[in-house]
């Protein structure tokens, strides 16, 4: 393959979406988000707690007093595109697949980061 085809074949690639977990393994507390790009959120979320800039001040207060290895990056499950559609908005579904581990998982107060939904 010549360059421009591989260039374009790498836009052309779904990046992997879905629900993950930033887990405070030290004190078991948890925070859960969705992406349509998780390898790019977990960077980004790496990121913003390296630098001290974390939305969630909760979460980066942790990190700033634990550091880094009290602290695990997870996907917790993903959502596959349906086949054959290409104009695929995956806004709902991955809404409903955190709202499923944000049941499971209750990751609110001493158990998490997150407000509890009203």
């Amino acid at each position: 393959m010549d360059r421009k085809s591989l260039i374009r074949a790498y836009k052309e690639t779904r990046r992997p979406m879905g629900v993950y977990r930033i887990h405070n393994t030290r004190h078991d507390r948890s925070l859960i988000g969705r992406s349509v790009d998780l390898p790019a959120i977990l960077n980004r979320e790496r990121v913003a707690l390296r630098f001290g800039n974390h939305p969630n001040a909760a979460l980066q207060r942790d990190w700033t007093t634990l550091g880094p290895d009290a602290f695990v990056f997870e996907v917790l499950d993903t959502l596959k595109p349906p086949e054959g559609q290409p104009d695929y908005d995956p806004t709902d579904d991955l809404r409903v697949l955190e709202e499923l581990w944000l049941e499971r998982l209750q990751p609110f107060g001493e158990r998490g980061y997150g407000r509890r939904p009203l």
